[in-house]
């Protein structure tokens, strides 16, 4: 049956571009683990983990368990990372769906082993990234006090020592110093695994570190070194950059300052996502008309107004009412009054021939004009990251 006019345009072409492109200024051979998860950052899990499939992507990663049982069935030969940790009672799950899984604690490491051991799983079988908190307190294991961990991977452990891993918290920090601290740290953690690699039955194979700013910044070579110190494989995992958004470095580059990664990167990714509405109805009010919920705005003069079918519960923010504008026949019109649970509404008095079943644009592009994510974040006083992951499950998500 038609549903309401409230949907968002997902693009393929463009997240598999938007891969390759990643790859190929990827350092060296490193490895990509295209980040998918919440849904892929609000794009749809199930459209956009196979398309990285297609551009050649062999590691995907999730946040969750749950997560990673959609993510195994619409991509059955991938390999797939929890990246959030294992809770109690989902080791069975991880097991039985060949799933990897970030861990940083002995219970979680109980967790799969039990649920190993009760699968009969074979020595070495399960892989684990072990996570290092090098300086975020957030996830991840004191590099001082790797001993009870390490423990867990010798010889006749199911556990496998697959990869090492941290997260950079400021990668987008253009002078890098919060970087060189936490790879300090992660340098600390690599020597104390390097020391007890005698316990382990194999040693890791991957060093996974640095999410999009890392890569497309100057962070890269640094990680690069560090890897190749230790003789590990790099693994970077791109996000942000996959859905076409080019991170902000606070302070900015500027001229020959700028990577020559991040420059092409500007020009080369694509935005992934479009998301659109209708006009429902048009109508004229007089001068003194309130609109919206406690007539927090007043009209000045007569005014010709579009209902909209979308509203907060589709993850427009209601902070937008009043000081954001929307894109109809190619004209940027105002939101004026607050944005209801399910409706908004427009000041289309500048934009002749509005009429019910006009396209509108939230985050897109028509006629030569764009919103972007930014945009949207800016004028609600948020990040991209938000602004994707809060557009509602009932907006309809469509690859084209």
């Amino acid at each position: 049956m038609p549903t309401r006019p409230c949907w968002a345009e997902i693009s393929t072409r463009a997240f598999e571009n938007n891969y390759r492109f990643l790859e190929s200024i990827a350092p060296g051979d490193a490895e990509l683990l295209a980040i998918v998860k919440a849904d892929a950052y609000g794009h749809s899990l199930g459209i956009c983990a196979p398309a990285a499939v297609r551009a050649g992507a062999r590691w995907h990663g999730v946040t969750s368990v749950e997560e990673g049982v959609q993510a195994r069935a619409a991509c059955p030969e991938s390999r797939i990372l929890v990246m959030g940790g294992v809770f109690p009672g989902q080791g069975r799950a991880i097991v039985e769906h060949a799933l990897a899984a970030v861990a940083w604690t002995p219970d979680q490491l109980d967790e799969l082993e039990a649920a190993a051991r009760a699968a009969s799983a074979p020595p070495g079988s399960i892989g684990v990234h072990l996570e290092i908190d090098t300086g975020m307190s957030r996830q991840g294991a004191d590099p001082g006090s790797l001993e009870p961990v390490l423990g867990r991977f010798g010889a006749n452990s199911p556990l496998r020592l697959e990869a090492v891993t941290t997260h950079l918290y400021a990668s987008d920090e253009s002078n890098g110093e919060a970087t060189a601290r936490q790879l300090t740290h992660l340098e600390e953690a690599l020597s104390r695994i390097n020391a007890a690699e005698a316990g382990i039955t194999s040693r890791p194979e991957w060093l996974s570190v640095g999410a999009s700013a890392a890569l497309l910044g100057n962070d890269a070579h640094a990680i690069v070194a560090h890897a190749r110190g230790s003789k590990l494989k790099l693994m970077l995992r791109p996000g942000l950059a996959l859905y076409g958004v080019v991170p902000r470095y606070e302070p900015p580059f500027h001229g020959a300052d700028e990577p020559s990664t991040l420059t092409a990167a500007r020009q080369f990714l694509k935005p992934v996502l479009a998301w659109k509405t209708r006009v429902v109805s048009v109508r004229d009010v007089p001068a003194g008309a309130e609109i919206g919920y406690n007539g927090t705005f007043v009209a000045t003069e007569p005014m010709r107004l579009a209902l909209l079918a979308v509203g907060y519960a589709d993850g427009l923010d209601r902070r937008l009412g009043n000081r954001f504008s929307l894109l109809v026949r190619g004209e940027r019109a105002p939101l004026v009054g607050r944005i209801s649970m399910d409706q908004s509404v427009l000041d289309v008095t500048e934009v002749p021939g509005t009429e019910a079943g006009d396209e509108v644009v939230i985050l897109g592009s028509q006629e030569g004009e764009t919103i972007t994510a930014f945009d949207l974040a800016d004028a609600a006083g948020t990040i991209p990251w938000e602004v994707f992951t809060r557009i509602g499950p009932r907006v309809r998500r469509i690859a084209v």
